[in-house]
């Protein structure tokens, strides 16, 4: 297999698993007993430590040689976090292990986009469609569990989630080709760190990864609740995972064809950041109208603009504003800000408004969107604007 092969394999694995855990965890718990709250609050939990335990991962991750190495640590541990929080009872015992399952299996990601972001330009393959095997596993998931629930347990889903997860670890150790570093050897962690303040000191930095980080941390509605939601409302399981799918395909479009485009006509990832707020801010306030379910559909192809165009914006500008032997700790950083703390805290924010709410919930999701369509606003006018960045 050559090197976008290989790294294809590891994202299928990777998302195969998130493509569970993220849409379906949610439901788990609430068939364990769990409120509206305590969901929230357990689902946040390692997204909000995220902003410290990404960058420290990422710290440790860049004193290894190879980097496959400690992605494949990472996949064990999230298997053995994810998989024994399926065979215990109990908020206080549910808490530490998912904690530990889904840092794990946080890390991994930023960890895998540098090193596919290395591999493509040494050995000449595209970012994008190689990601995209992972958004495509994504629906593939989605829509096998939606399936399965239909006629088995909800304990499938911890299951599923810890076996990929492993097979994420093994895949990662055997698979993926040698990355290439820069320099004989790994700086010193003392340096590591230091590269790490400098990228926090840095206010156009900054800006870019919050403005990247409200757009994508306004899904944190959607990700912990629209299962719990849609079921409430009558729409069966295997109809959640095709509308859970069919968001991720048009993610995959983005990334196989506007995206090629996108690159040609020169448009920057600024614009981007403005067409994922104001697809953001229309999605999730027309969702917070509990709109019909065939409205659902459109809804959902809006997750080309509000993720995948943002990831892709943020991808590019972290990349642009910061060295290379510091790049693995500023794509962790922006992740560990957008998929850590800031959806962290609208996630433990969205418990108590889908208690209260319901789907109006979704308003505030909206207006979380729309802050950070004023930070890539502010972020344009530092760059220059839109069309320099």
């Amino acid at each position: 297999m050559n090197a976008a092969v290989r790294m294809g394999l590891l994202y299928v694995l990777l998302f195969g698993a998130t493509g569970v855990s993220l849409p379906f965890a949610g439901l788990w718990f609430r068939e364990q007993g769990l409120s509206g709250t305590e969901i929230g609050a357990l689902l946040a939990a390692p997204t909000l430590a995220r902003l410290v335990v990404g960058p420290l991962l990422a710290v440790w991750a860049d004193g290894f040689r190879l980097r496959r190495t400690p992605i494949a640590m990472l996949g064990v541990v999230a298997a053995l976090g994810y998989g024994a929080a399926g065979l215990v009872e109990g908020f206080a015992l549910w808490l530490p292990l998912w904690f530990i399952g889904a840092s794990a299996a946080a890390a991994i990601i930023p960890l895998t986009d540098v090193l596919t972001l290395r591999l493509g330009r040494s050995r000449g393959f595209a970012f994008a469609p190689t990601r995209s095997a992972g958004s495509i596993a994504f629906v593939i998931a989605n829509v096998a569990m939606g399936g399965l629930l239909l006629r088995a347990p909800a304990d499938i889903i911890i299951l599923w989630v810890a076996v990929a997860s492993l097979l994420t670890g093994a895949v990662a150790l055997l698979a993926p080709p040698e990355p290439v570093v820069e320099g004989p050897v790994p700086p010193p962690g003392r340096e590591r760190f230091a590269g790490l303040g400098r990228l926090v000191a840095d206010p156009v930095f900054m800006t870019a990864i919050v403005a990247v980080g409200a757009i994508q941390a306004s899904h944190a509605f959607y990700y912990a609740f629209s299962a719990v939601e849609w079921k409430a409302r009558g729409i069966s399981e295997g109809t959640i995972g095709l509308l859970w799918g069919f968001s991720v395909m048009a993610e995959v479009l983005w990334m196989w064809v506007v995206e090629p485009w996108r690159r040609r006509a020169g448009i920057g990832p600024v614009t981007l950041l403005g067409w994922g707020a104001a697809f953001a801010v229309i999605r999730w306030s027309v969702l917070a109208l509990a709109p019909p379910a065939w409205a659902l559909w459109p809804l959902q192809a809006l997750h080309a603009f509000t993720f995948a165009a943002v990831f892709l914006a943020g991808l590019e500008l972290v990349e642009r504003l910061s060295a290379p032997q510091h790049q693995t700790a500023a794509q962790t950083l922006s992740s560990a800000l957008s998929s850590g703390v800031l959806i962290g805290l609208a996630t433990v924010v969205s418990g108590p408004l889908y208690d209260t709410y319901g789907a109006t919930g979704y308003v505030a999701m909206a207006l979380l969107a729309a802050a950070g369509g004023l930070a890539a606003l502010r972020l344009g006018g530092r760059l220059g604007g839109p069309a320099q960045a």
